[in-house]
C-alpha cells in the first residue's frame, strides 16, 4: 500500500519520481510556480492566471510572486523571486480585466481563495 499523500514528498518511496515531475511542470511556460497557499510551492495552470490576476486584491501581493527554484550541484536550491506583477503579460491582464470577480472567484475556487487570503503559518 503507498503511504498517504499527506506526509512529506521527500520521504515517500517515490519521492525522486515526484521530484522529477514537479521539476518538468515548473520548466512548462504554461505554469506559474508560486507561494499561493501558506507560502508554499504552488503550481498554478495558465489557465487560471487570469482569474488570479482579477483576484489579486484579495490575495497576499508576495504568494502571487514567480519562483524559479535552481539546483546547484552541491544539491542545494536556490530561489530566484520574480515581484508580482512584474511577471505578468499584457495578455493575462486583458484576459483578466474581462473577468468578472464571480467569474474569477469561482474559477479559483472558494477554499483556494480562503487558503491563499489566510496568513502563512510561518509569518
Amino acid at each position: 500500500m503507498t503511504p498517504p499523500a499527506a506526509m512529506s514528498w521527500w520521504a515517500h518511496p517515490r519521492g525522486r519520481q515526484i521530484f522529477s515531475l514537479l521539476e518538468k511542470l515548473s520548466d512548462s511556460p504554461d505554469i506559474l510556480v508560486c507561494r499561493l497557499i501558506d507560502s508554499r510551492i504552488t503550481l498554478v495552470h495558465r489557465r487560471l492566471w487570469p482569474a488570479l490576476m482579477r483576484m489579486s486584491g484579495r490575495l497576499k501581493k508576495a504568494s502571487l510572486a514567480q519562483v524559479h527554484q535552481q539546483h546547484t550541484a552541491s544539491g542545494r536550491h536556490i530561489n530566484r523571486i520574480v515581484a508580482y506583477p512584474k511577471w505578468v503579460s499584457r495578455e493575462v491582464l486583458a484576459e483578466a480585466a474581462a473577468l468578472s470577480a464571480d467569474a474569477a472567484s469561482l474559477a479559483i475556487g472558494p477554499a483556494v481563495m480562503a487558503a491563499a487570503a489566510r496568513r502563512s503559518p510561518n509569518g
